[in-house]
């Protein structure tokens, strides 16, 4: 991720096995590949240079290169851990040519202006605090007539957040800044994207996020507890429970979200 805390990291090797566990090898977000695919839909990657913002693991920047044929993709974090599992399964995969990971401190991102054609990102951008300078950084590095396409995680209001949002982001642990959809829609607006779009997903994540819930008490414990031990797997169904919650009341809105850089 960019512009967030620096720190001891937020993802470490325990937390990728599980969310891999949870999600597929390489993904760090609820929805595979398919939920990338929206994302997307109806946009073209064939040869095109993409930057992926908060990669993760990098099971993303893969996909775009294995089913989008994007030309290249750069994938960018600020945490080494996912960094390094990132470079690893691209090496895994003969990608390594077509897709190049980048780790630096939180901060602008490390890029030229005008690089890109399309930016994506994926559940990562919730972790920064001053979305202005986010999308205003976004847009300087998308080439003119590029892209903005991504997926977060949005609360519904601007308000003080509900005790059941606090409690919620308290048992995640990890350095959340929310913000409404009108937020995010007046910063890509400042920043100087046009075509803006907000596609709200909380009815299709507030039944996939039972359905995890459910795999994680029950056929996906003993595996997962393999892998990261018993009781992180035991704290994580208490994250879940409490992310249903404000799922349920609407709160909790992911959203995917584009734009365009005019030409």
């Amino acid at each position: 991720m960019t512009h967030g805390q620096p720190g001891e990291p937020e993802y470490d090797d325990t937390a990728i096995r599980f969310l891999e566990a949870l999600w597929g090898e390489g993904y760090l977000s609820p929805g595979g590949p398919e939920e990338v695919d929206r994302v997307l839909a109806g946009l073209s990657l064939k040869g095109k240079s993409v930057l992926d913002v908060g990669c993760g693991a990098g099971g993303i920047a893969l996909h775009l290169i294995e089913h989008h044929d994007a030309g290249h993709v750069t994938g960018f974090d600020i945490e080494a851990p996912v960094i390094l599992r990132a470079r690893e399964q691209a090496v895994a995969k003969g990608l390594s040519e077509r897709a190049t990971f980048v780790q630096a401190p939180p901060g602008p991102l490390p890029f030229a202006a005008e690089t890109f054609d399309a930016v994506f990102s994926k559940d990562a951008l919730l972790h920064v605090p001053d979305k202005d300078s986010l999308f205003s950084d976004i847009l300087r590095v998308l080439k003119p007539g590029g892209v903005f396409a991504a997926s977060d995680w949005l609360i519904s209001h601007g308000d003080e957040p509900s005790p059941d949002m606090k409690a919620y982001v308290a048992a995640e642990g990890l350095s959340f800044a929310m913000a409404s959809p009108a937020r995010y829609r007046q910063a890509m607006e400042r920043a100087g994207f046009t075509d803006i779009a907000l596609v709200d997903r909380n009815p299709w994540y507030r039944e996939v996020a039972q359905e995890e819930l459910a795999r994680l008490k029950g056929p996906l414990f003993a595996r997962a507890a393999a892998a990261v031990g018993e009781a992180y797997v035991a704290k994580n169904i208490r994250t879940w429970e409490a992310m249903q919650k404000v799922l349920d009341s609407g709160e909790h809105r992911p959203t995917h979200l584009r734009g365009w850089k005019p030409d």
